[in-house]
């Protein structure tokens, strides 16, 4: 007879989440008011709003980047509150993976060891690193590019060097910060296909998007006006 199967947490849950800025002082700004958010493992989420609307401060808590004022956060069934410093760190290794706009990729290594890095702060040997990084590189179609450098790759061929790394330690949460505002339209277009790829392939994708067509892309759709989330009218 087989036991009962376990029910796997949500990537992401908040409760109440806010976050102010310079608090009692004319400069006072809330970023966050009481955002509730749930996601669940395999989802592909967009998060979208203008600058200003608290969207890039709620990324750095999903993040481990920062912590809230009020509310709670639970990452992959781990409550953050309860961990210090060093351990938010370790848990930010572990279960979340960073794309950002700007690529962000060392000029003086090559592709594979761009990728490869994240693994050396996890103490994993240098071959397992390397064929991890080749494994990373070959599931987002650059198995012949990583021996190059970054300058000598596309831009589009350089988020995928971005995202492979993001994705080497096969963290449950893949954050997305403007990662096709970099890129003319069709390579924007590749990465988000990569995206639902990676999504069907039991990865979850946040991502952090001002942009309209881009958000169309995800299945669920948050809009932050004010510090404030809800979900887009229409979707799901």
């Amino acid at each position: 007879m087989s036991g009962p199967v376990t029910q796997r947490p949500p990537v992401v849950e908040t409760h109440g989440l806010g976050k102010v800025y310079s608090a009692g002082t004319q400069a006072e700004v809330v970023a966050l008011r009481g955002v509730d958010l749930r996601i669940e493992r395999g989802a592909f989420v967009a998060i979208m709003g203008p600058s200003g609307s608290g969207k890039s401060t709620l990324m750095n808590l999903l993040g481990c980047l920062d912590t809230p004022d009020t509310g709670t956060y639970w990452c992959d069934g781990v409550d953050v509150a309860t961990l210090d410093a060093e351990e938010r760190a370790a848990l930010r290794l572990d279960k979340i993976g960073f794309v950002f706009q700007g690529f962000n990729l060392l000029p003086r290594m090559s592709a594979l060891e761009n990728v490869a890095m994240p693994l050396g702060y996890a103490n994993v040997p240098t071959a397992e690193r390397l064929q991890r990084a080749a494994d990373a590189l070959a599931a987002v179609g650059l198995d012949t590019r990583g021996h190059h450098r970054p300058s000598e790759l596309s831009g589009g061929q350089q988020q995928r060097v971005a995202i492979a790394r993001a994705l080497i330690n096969q963290p449950p949460i893949l954050l997305a910060d403007e990662p096709t505002g970099a890129l003319d339209s069709r390579t924007g277009e590749e990465i988000l296909a990569l995206f639902k790829r990676l999504r069907d392939d039991d990865h979850t994708v946040v991502l952090i998007t001002h942009d309209a067509e881009v958000a169309a892309h995800a299945d669920r759709t948050y809009v932050m006006h004010d510090g404030e989330l809800q979900p887009q009218e229409g979707t799901p």
